[in-house]
């Protein structure tokens, strides 16, 4: 019982003796003055020449595509190409039954032959009664009746004649050939079908440039001037070349309320086809303005802000400020208003930031 009553004292002592050497060590390290800097990556504001744009759908249409009819009516009877193919100027593309044509031309060269046998007999007829007049055997109303009836007898030959040659030259219009080199198109008739000359074969694309038909809204009428660029941009709205309008529809289509505008878009490479859809940005025009990353842009209560680092290296802070943009310009947004040129942007870390927070600039 005495022991226990000796080790509580001393346990007390302790506990004090603790406590006084604690107190100590903590007022001797003191405490920080203020928040410690914070690095941040920053790159400085650069004016650029911005473009103000429009994107639209366009549809390009090639000037060498042609679309194939036949000149004569009949069933077809052969193919000789596919979809796709590409053909040379000359080869033949599908042939319609010629048969009733060629027996068309075998009476008409028949009925020739009559017809010659009978200028022929008349010729005999007309000489004999020439030497007939000359020795006054018979009248010269005589010799000019056989003179008559053989010139009706030659004239009926040549005109026959004259049209088995026109019949004879449409016999080569039941094949239909390639009028110049290009690609086939969609081939929609099939063997056995009955054609006329209003009915669509295919089409030829001899391929080279095309043009874009871009439709804009009337009301940017004023703004269309020849020569002003026009983008032709991917899905992502990467641009894929650069093209100029040369020419503006002198009129507004009543139905669409649009203005036409056309470009050319060179093919070399065929990366186009006829009557394809692409996106086309329209250059209104172009000015000078700062542009950011998205990264620097931060979004709040409908907002947009952008931190800016002010001072020098220990000394600077992050300042806030209240930004106002335009459009996307690859990954950079257009300033309009809130960044000027030459402003230090924070580019990194900005969802931590606080106004006046101190930072170190790293470029």
């Amino acid at each position: 019982m005495t022991r226990r009553k000796a080790i509580v004292p001393a346990i007390v002592v302790l506990g004090a003796l603790s406590l006084s050497i604690g107190c100590g060590k903590g007022a001797s390290a003191g405490t920080p003055t203020g928040p410690q800097a914070f690095p941040v990556k920053v790159i400085t504001a650069q004016a650029q020449m911005v473009p103000q744009y429009t994107d639209y759908l366009a549809t390009l249409k090639s000037r060498t595509a042609s679309a194939l009819q036949p000149q004569v009516e009949g069933d077809i009877v052969k193919i000789f190409v596919t979809s796709g193919q590409r053909v040379a100027a000359g080869a033949p593309i599908l042939e319609i039954d010629p048969r009733k044509q060629e027996a068309t031309v075998n009476n008409q060269e028949a009925t020739y032959k009559s017809k010659q046998a009978v200028m022929q007999q008349y010729a005999v007829d007309l000489e004999r009664k020439k030497k007939l007049a000359a020795a006054g055997v018979i009248s010269q109303a005589d010799l000019d009746q056989a003179q008559n009836a053989y010139d009706a007898a030659k004239a009926d030959a040549e005109a026959l004649h004259a049209s088995i040659r026109e019949q004879q030259a449409q016999l080569r219009y039941y094949t239909v050939r390639a009028p110049v080199d290009g690609m086939i198109g969609d081939v929609p008739v099939r063997v056995g079908d009955h054609v006329t000359n209003q009915s669509m074969l295919t089409t030829l694309d001899h391929g080279g440039p095309l043009e874009a038909y871009v439709y804009v809204p009337a009301e940017k009428a004023k703004a269309a001037h020849a020569g002003m660029t026009v983008d032709i941009v991917d899905d992502e709205g990467k641009p894929m070349l650069r093209t100029k309008v040369f020419f503006i529809s002198p009129q507004v289509d009543t139905d669409s309320q649009t203005l036409l505008l056309k470009t050319q878009v060179p093919n070399g490479e065929l990366k186009f086809r006829n009557a394809q859809q692409v996106h086309a940005r329209v250059v209104w025009s172009e000015r000078k303005a700062p542009v950011i990353p998205i990264i620097a842009v931060t979004r709040l209560s409908g907002k947009l802000f952008a931190f800016v680092a002010e001072g020098q290296g220990q000394q600077a802070v992050a300042k806030q400020r209240v930004i106002q943009v335009g459009d996307l310009v690859g990954n950079d947004y257009v300033v309009l208003d809130g960044i000027q040129p030459g402003d230090k942007v924070i580019i990194t870390n900005v969802q931590i930031l606080a106004d006046g927070m101190p930072v170190i600039p790293q470029s």
